[in-house]
């Protein structure tokens, strides 16, 4: 009895385990001093890197997020020291940067389910084993 006590504390106890995994960029503590002072895009990209994303749509803005992504044992993950970066950007000058941090960032809640693609063709398992067939050469042919 006293073992299956202590494997089920164990159990219980690397459950409970702790960890953050930092994802995006990981900014300096003097962010906003940082990129107050930045004029250009070579700046930037030497100060911060190269940005996560662009905008395809009206004024080009540079985005760069970095956040702390907690684990504790077999609860949701949550996100922590969330912080945006945009920079304004035209040609090779930054007109204007924005930093925002946890507080300045709306909550966004997912919808649950999957979004129809417009003229999807779904396949069973067996029909897309079979739609396969032919499309792979052999390993070692090199073609």
């Amino acid at each position: 009895m006293k073992k299956i006590l202590m494997l089920f504390c164990a159990m219980l106890v690397v459950g409970c385990t702790f960890q953050t995994k930092h994802r995006g960029y990981v900014f300096p503590a003097d962010l906003e001093a940082q990129v107050e002072n930045i004029k250009t895009t070579q700046v930037l990209i030497d100060t911060i890197g190269t940005p996560q994303v662009k905008t395809v749509h009206g004024d080009e803005v540079w985005i760069y997020f970095g956040a702390d992504e907690n684990y504790r044992g077999p609860l949701a993950p949550t996100f922590t020291d969330e912080t945006v970066l945009l920079a304004w950007v035209k040609g090779k000058h930054v007109l204007k940067t924005q930093v925002l941090h946890d507080a300045d960032l709306p909550d966004v809640n997912l919808a649950d389910g999957e979004t129809e693609i417009p003229a999807a063709i779904e396949l069973s398992a067996i029909e897309e084993l079979f739609n396969n067939i032919g499309r792979f050469s052999p390993a070692g042919l090199g073609q």
